[in-house]
């Protein structure tokens, strides 16, 4: 694992014709191999679509007997943390402590949505959305 590493979930709708090579990591997501945020980042915005950081970062611990398990542990805690409404998210650190037979890991992602419009794109008439006050 490493900072600025990309996972989308399964359901993830990118920008034709972008098709990463991807790595399944559980049942509900995938890594970007190679390519970091930045790089990703500028990808989608080529194809005219948004890489957006919308939320607070996740953490969570993992343990496991060796530093990768437990750093894996952690990954996948963060990763079912992450919101449904998000379909991204970018690794910011993963550090780990060593104990006398055991490791702790702790993972940071940071939410991200990939999508075609921003909020204020989806409809010209944004105004005509909001609830009236009574």
């Amino acid at each position: 694992m490493t900072p600025h590493s990309v996972f989308l979930r399964k359901d993830c709708v990118l920008p034709q014709p972008l098709d990463p090579l991807t790595e399944s990591v559980g049942e509900n997501w995938t890594r970007v191999e190679e390519i970091t945020s930045a790089v990703f980042d500028t990808m989608i915005r080529q194809k005219g679509w948004h890489f957006m950081q919308v939320d607070h970062p996740c953490t969570r611990k993992g343990l496991g007997l060796t530093e990768k398990n437990a750093a894996r542990r952690a990954l996948a805690r963060a990763l079912g943390a992450v919101g449904r409404r998000f379909n991204a998210a970018e690794l910011i650190d993963v550090q780990a402590t060593r104990y006398p037979g055991f490791y702790v890991a702790r993972v940071t992602l940071q939410p991200r949505q990939i999508q075609q419009y921003t909020w204020l794109e989806i409809s010209g008439d944004w105004h005509q959305l909001a609830v009236p006050v009574r």
